[in-house]
């Protein structure tokens, strides 16, 4: 591994591009090595971890909506879309668009924590539309999608964009773009014009997962997923970008991070070096907020210690400053104490998912978060009595950099009526990588069986998880069976009502 320091310089220092953050990842990008057994079979599990949500979302509105907007753009020979026959293609970029959309919609694929927040599983979407659209290989897929995650962990560890309220997409988008730019085997100059584009158009505020939390946060990754694909687009017809985009005197990290005082400190594998960051990821066996996973673990093993739930007085957690202040109730949002709020604020509510876990000693991805759920008067009264408490063990172990050593969970203390009371903590979620029931191949294609046994035949399912537990050996145009279609009528359009520009002259 190479580390690199990052900071602002003066124009006038005139930093040579071959120092500046987006030259790295392009270089690294154009000249990774080959890719490891083990990475190939992380990425066919994430490949099937996604088509696993994307399904179960498939005719959810934020969804549909999507798909709509990219059934306006048609393309002989572009790609396919998630529940659609293959003959159905799209442009690429459209495509992006509305298979990430899907896969994000229920947050209940892969994720990875650090200095920062991420789903690198989040560029597999457009890295696929483009594979198809272009005519590539399995191999070649492969080597985008490795380069991605290495790319995406590599920022996430080291430079923190929550800390200035910015979103996560600013570290999406340059990792997707890097991605698609090892596949399609282009130059170093090439992809770090793309990279500096990206970088520029990605960043926003973290406004999208304050408050009334809408359905843009399952829009982000097909808008960065089409961002990366028009970057890389417009750098190979020989266009140049903003530079340098991370060290400049109004750059990123100038302006919207840190500024001209802090420096930053991002490994990447040397030049002909394996990625293989992709394997310190993990997934979601539940779908919600990732730093709830451990603990709806827990309180699900913590309720029948406690029996009846109307006797508890107080529920307190403890835990690190992000589960705290995001989900928990240092953010200071009142929508997370709403039962009329919306799915995306109940999924960052540690309080409600808490609730709920408890008193039904499961986690649904629909059932979990239906309206009349959340109305439950019993669930809403022992919602009201859960607090969270930042620890500074949990916060100094949440940002361990060994990861062995990591944690994501937390303690739950609960007082009951007569005063007793009853403890449990758990450092990660069961499907972790540390964890007590680590997730591999049978896990995902239980969790694809699972999600789509009522719209998949049973031939239909093993199918799919041939082709992409095989998927670097497909050969060019053969990538279409990574996108499972549904039987015909059981993906349903958006509602007339929600038409927009692309719908007109479509008749």
């Amino acid at each position: 591994m190479n580390t690199h320091d990052v900071k602002v310089h003066a124009s006038a220092a005139n930093l040579p591009r071959q120092q500046q953050l987006a030259w790295h990842i392009a270089e690294f990008a154009a000249h990774c090595g080959p890719i490891d057994a083990d990475v190939r079979e992380m990425i066919a599990c994430r490949i099937v971890d996604n088509a696993s949500v994307a399904l179960a979302a498939i005719n959810r509105a934020p969804v549909a909506a999507a798909r709509a907007m990219a059934l306006a753009h048609p393309r002989k020979g572009g790609a396919t879309l998630y529940g659609l026959d293959a003959s159905t293609r799209v442009d690429a970029e459209w495509a992006a668009w509305a298979n990430a959309t899907a896969v994000r919609e229920l947050d209940f694929h892969d994720t990875f924590l650090a200095a920062d927040y991420s789903h690198p599983g989040d560029s597999l979407s457009p890295l696929i539309a483009v594979a198809q659209q272009m005519g590539l290989d399995g191999a070649a897929l492969a080597r985008g999608a490795a380069v991605a995650y290495e790319v995406h962990v590599a920022l996430v560890k080291a430079i923190s964009l929550h800390k200035y309220k910015k979103d996560h997409v600013a570290h999406l988008a340059p990792a997707t773009t890097a991605g698609i730019g090892a596949m399609l085997g282009l130059s170093t100059e090439v992809i770090y014009q793309a990279v500096n584009q990206a970088v520029h158009l990605a960043f926003s505020t973290r406004q999208s997962r304050k408050g009334e939390i809408s359905s843009w946060k399952a829009y982000v990754p097909g808008f960065s997923g089409k961002l990366a694909i028009e970057c890389i687009d417009r750098a190979m017809r020989g266009e140049a970008s903003p530079s340098p985009i991370y060290e400049g005197e109004e750059s990123v990290l100038a302006w919207m991070l840190g500024g001209k005082d802090e420096r930053y400190s991002v490994s990447l594998p040397a030049l002909g070096e394996s990625p293989r960051q992709i394997l310190e990821t993990y997934t979601k066996a539940h779908s919600a907020e990732y730093q709830a996973q451990a603990l709806i673990d827990l309180a699900i093993d913590l309720s029948s210690q406690i029996g009846d739930l109307s006797q508890v007085k107080s529920v307190l957690l403890e835990t690190s400053h992000h589960t705290h202040n995001v989900i928990g109730t240092g953010a200071n949002d009142p929508q997370k104490s709403d039962p009329e709020a919306s799915r995306e604020t109940l999924d960052h509510s540690i309080m409600y998912i808490l609730a709920v876990a408890l008193e039904d000693r499961k986690w649904h991805h629909v059932d979990s978060y239906a309206r009349e759920r959340a109305r439950t008067p019993s669930t809403v009264a022992l919602w009201h009595k859960i607090t969270t408490v930042e620890d500074p063990e949990w916060t100094r172990r949440y940002l361990e950099v060994d990861p062995d050593k990591r944690a994501f969970g937390g303690k739950i203390v609960v007082t009951m009526l007569d005063g007793t009371t009853i403890v449990g903590e758990r450092a990660v979620a069961d499907a972790h990588p540390n964890g007590a029931h680590p997730w591999a191949w049978p896990d995902y294609a239980g969790k694809f069986e699972a999600l789509t046994r009522d719209t998949l035949g049973a031939s239909e399912r093993q199918t799919f998880l041939a082709a992409a537990k095989g998927f670097t050996a497909l050969p060019a145009k053969a990538l279409d069976g990574l996108l499972p279609a549904l039987p015909g009528g059981s993906v349903i359009p958006a509602k007339p009502t929600g038409q927009g520009i692309f719908d007109r002259g479509l008749d």
